[in-house]
């Protein structure tokens, strides 16, 4: 198996920028996201990520969103596993230092 890619809050924040294609999934739990999410992430919780893949486009790439990159790395291993594109958020958003929305 590859090893799933990894991308910088600083290399997210350009990719933002300059509108490139990708989308964001925030596997945190609700009362975790409750304290705001990257602008344009969706909110898929870690447990419902394999149910969710089912309604997923393949084509798109995904960064994979939690607290500290943990979390995110396991469900970037499974959608990795499912034929995605995906890219696993070093650190977090403990690392973010971009905007949130609430």
């Amino acid at each position: 198996m590859d090893s799933i890619k990894e991308i910088t809050s600083a290399e997210l924040q350009e990719m933002l920028e300059q509108g490139e294609n990708i989308s964001l999934i925030d596997v945190r739990e609700e009362e975790e996201v409750a304290n705001g999410m990257i602008e344009g992430a969706v909110h898929i919780p870690l447990q419902e990520i394999p149910e969710a893949v089912e309604s997923l486009d393949k084509q798109m790439e995904y960064v994979l969103i939690c607290h500290s990159g943990m979390r995110s790395m396991n469900a970037a291993i499974f959608m990795q596993e499912e034929g995605f594109v995906v890219r696993n958020l070093v650190g977090g958003m403990m690392k973010w230092d971009g905007e949130l929305i609430i």
